[in-house]
């Protein structure tokens, strides 16, 4: 079975199609990969790595308000269809998924009109603006919530919750305490504004860790993003934070997250579909903070299904200081069945199973 799988731009398109095509190579022995994206993406330098064949197609994404660089954009989003039939007829797919960005409209849609069996996988509540075209064309949609279903065709549309990493239900929370030097017995909190960081997260943070150097009984390690970590640490040194304290970590970047999750008794996130999907796997309760820029607000949607869910609370971005930060905190983490509570409602919506359900509904509508 030949399968194209096309995703790009962030990790959040990345990492769900790799996880599967590591379920589909496990359930279809056989099956040989393609993986479709641009070569400025974040997959150009990513999926050769993991020694899966990879093509691109030249394409960027329209601004949604009038300009003269859409003009050419679309000049080479025509050119980039072309360039996706040209894919499609040379690889002889047996299906195509798509796991979001807009490198998956040509591909997909080049793949529909040839009448091979299709699948997108839309990950947040609200959808983009090329899985909304798209769902008039595929044969299935996948959808990471319950709160998407009603916005796409209701027979193509299946509730499966998102891909997750193998590794984010496999990490050991003794081991990830031990690796970074924490105390079992300590609450700890995770704090990350995804693979570039957060601004907004990581200054209220500054704040929130110089009252913590008092607290000692509660663990902190704040995620900066590589292009903020040294304005955090300058600005941790100028308020007389103690980085040699026990309790309190900052790192740039953390290539082993799924660990850091296993050991979170509560996070500090964005609203990333992914990153939410592998809290809620490992019932880890979140305060999150969504990217105000995020397309159709959809981080926002994303987390206030969550805090329908009492899994989560929710600070806005323009809301969000130190002061405001510090008050959620120290509500939660004073109330340990507030708390607990939080982190049954986690675990309640997490689908760690997603990935091989979708697997199952890819083949069959390629054997079908």
């Amino acid at each position: 079975m030949k399968i194209i799988v096309s995703g790009g731009g962030t990790g959040g398109h990345i990492y769900p199609a790799l996880t599967l095509v590591s379920a589909l190579a496990k359930k279809e022995r056989t099956a040989e990969f393609l993986y479709v994206g641009t070569q400025k993406g974040l997959e150009a330098d990513i999926i050769p790595k993991e020694g899966i064949p990879f093509e691109t197609v030249d394409i960027e994404g329209l601004k949604r308000s009038f300009s003269p660089a859409n003009i050419v954009r679309l000049g080479r989003a025509m050119h980039g269809v072309a360039e996706a039939a040209a894919i499609v007829r040379r690889f002889r797919p047996d299906v195509v998924i798509g796991t979001g960005g807009y490198v998956c409209g040509p591909i997909l849609m080049a793949a529909s009109l040839a009448h091979v069996p299709t699948l997108i996988q839309e990950q947040n509540v609200v959808p983009g603006v090329t899985n909304k075209i798209l769902s008039k064309f595929v044969t299935k949609i996948a959808v990471g919530t319950e709160e998407a279903l009603c916005r796409f065709p209701r027979k193509k549309a299946v509730f499966t919750g998102n891909p997750i990493r193998r590794e984010v239900m496999t990490a050991s929370r003794e081991k990830a305490l031990e690796k970074f030097g924490f105390d079992a017995a300590k609450r700890t909190v995770l704090v990350s504004g995804g693979s570039r960081g957060a601004r907004s997260i990581d200054r209220a943070m500054i704040g929130v860790l110089q009252a913590a150097q008092k607290y000692p009984e509660v663990q902190f390690l704040l995620v900066t993003g590589k292009g903020e970590y040294e304005d955090v640490m300058r600005r941790l040194e100028e308020v007389g934070v103690d980085l040699a304290a026990s309790h309190i970590k900052v790192e740039p970047y953390l290539y082993n997250m799924p660990e850091a999750m296993a050991m979170a008794d509560l996070a500090v996130f964005r609203a990333g579909a992914t990153g939410l999907a592998e809290l809620t796997a490992r019932g880890v309760p979140a305060i999150l903070v969504p990217y105000p820029y995020a397309a159709e607000n959809h981080q926002e949607y994303n987390a206030r299904a969550l805090e329908r869910a009492g899994a989560a609370r929710v600070i806005l971005d323009r809301d969000l200081t130190d002061k405001t930060l510090s008050a959620l905190l120290g509500e939660l983490l004073s109330e340990e069945g507030k708390l607990r509570r939080m982190a049954e409602k986690s675990r309640a919506l997490g689908r760690p199973e997603a990935a091989d359900e979708i697997a199952d509904l890819v083949l069959e509508i390629a054997k079908d």
